[in-house]
C-alpha cells in the first residue's frame, strides 16, 4: 500500500494534500462550482441533475440496517453526516466531483433550516440526500413520539426544499438504529436504515493523515464509510482517501448505486 504521507512517484502527498484542497475551498468560497474528472465516472444508471423520488426505494433481499454491499463490485459508498459549515460542506463537494467520485450526504434537519441551498447543491452534483434526524440527538435513546418526531421533522424540511424525504435514513449518534427506531423509520418511509462498516473518526480530530490511513486499512469492495461535512480533518483526508481507492480500483459512487 502507498503510505498517505508519499505517493508512489515519491511526490511529497502534503504538498499534494494542500493544492487539492486550496482548489476545493477556493471553489466552494466564490461560486461553490465544481468540475467533473474521469476517476469515477458514475454508472449509466445515475443523473447529475435528478429529482428524487416521492420516496425512497427498497432493496428486496437487504437486510432493513444496511452496513455494507453483498453485490461484489469494486465500489465502495462515502457517506457524510450533513451539518457544520456550508463552506466546507462545497469543499468537501467540490473536491469529489473534481475526482468524478459521487457521495451520500445524511442531512440533519435543523442544518438544512440554517443553508436550505445545500439540499439542490448536494441533489444537482449527483449525490445522495437523507435523513440524519431533526436535531441530532442521541435517537436511540428517545422515547417513542420524540423519536418519530426526530425522523418526520427532517423528512418535512427534505420534503420541503425538495420534493421528497431523501433516499435514506441514518440514525443519529449512533452507528445502528434499535429494533424501535428501525420500525419508526419504516413507518416514516424509509424501508432501510443506513448504517456503516468503516468508522473513518474524523469527527476526533486526529488530523487529516489519520483518517486517510484509516479508510485505506478498513474500506473494501462492498464498504459504506462514515464521513463528516464540518471538520478541516475530513477536508485534507479526502484527496488522499480518493487517490487510495483510485489506487486499489474502487470506485466512489453513492449508496443508491452501490445497492442497485
Amino acid at each position: 500500500m502507498v503510505p498517505v504521507t508519499e505517493l508512489a512517484d515519491g511526490t511529497d502527498r502534503r504538498r499534494v494534500l494542500r493544492t487539492s484542497v486550496g482548489l476545493a475551498l477556493a471553489g466552494a468560497l466564490t461560486a461553490g462550482c465544481s468540475t467533473t474528472g474521469q476517476r469515477n465516472k458514475p454508472r449509466p444508471t445515475g443523473s447529475p441533475h435528478r429529482d428524487p423520488a416521492p420516496g425512497p426505494r427498497g432493496f428486496p433481499g437487504l437486510p432493513v440496517q444496511i452496513a455494507r454491499s453483498p453485490r461484489g463490485r469494486p465500489e465502495v459508498a462515502l457517506t457524510f453526516h450533513g451539518q457544520g459549515d456550508p463552506r466546507t460542506a462545497r469543499a468537501l463537494l467540490a473536491e469529489a466531483e473534481r475526482e468524478g467520485a459521487r457521495v451520500t450526504v445524511l442531512a440533519v434537519g435543523t442544518w438544512l433550516d440554517a443553508h436550505p441551498k445545500m439540499a439542490r447543491r448536494i441533489l444537482d452534483g449527483g449525490h445522495d440526500l437523507g435523513n440524519h434526524t431533526l436535531n441530532h440527538r442521541d435517537i436511540n435513546a428517545l422515547p417513542e413520539q420524540a423519536a418519530y418526531a426526530e425522523i418526520t421533522g427532517c423528512a418535512d424540511r427534505l420534503r420541503r426544499l425538495t420534493g421528497g424525504i431523501g433516499n435514506w435514513f441514518r440514525p443519529s449518534r449512533a452507528q445502528r438504529a434499535t429494533p424501535l427506531v428501525t420500525r419508526l423509520a419504516r413507518r416514516a418511509g424509509y424501508p432501510h436504515v443506513l448504517s456503516y462498516d468503516v468508522d473513518s473518526l474524523d469527527f476526533t480530530s486526529r488530523g487529516g493523515p489519520a483518517v486517510a490511513r484509516t479508510v485505506a486499512a478498513e474500506a473494501r469492495a462492498g464498504s459504506v464509510v462514515s464521513l463528516h461535512f464540518g471538520y478541516a480533518d475530513t477536508v485534507a483526508a479526502l484527496p488522499a482517501v480518493l487517490e487510495d481507492l483510485h489506487r486499489r480500483g474502487l470506485r466512489a459512487v453513492t449508496t443508491t448505486e452501490l445497492l442497485t
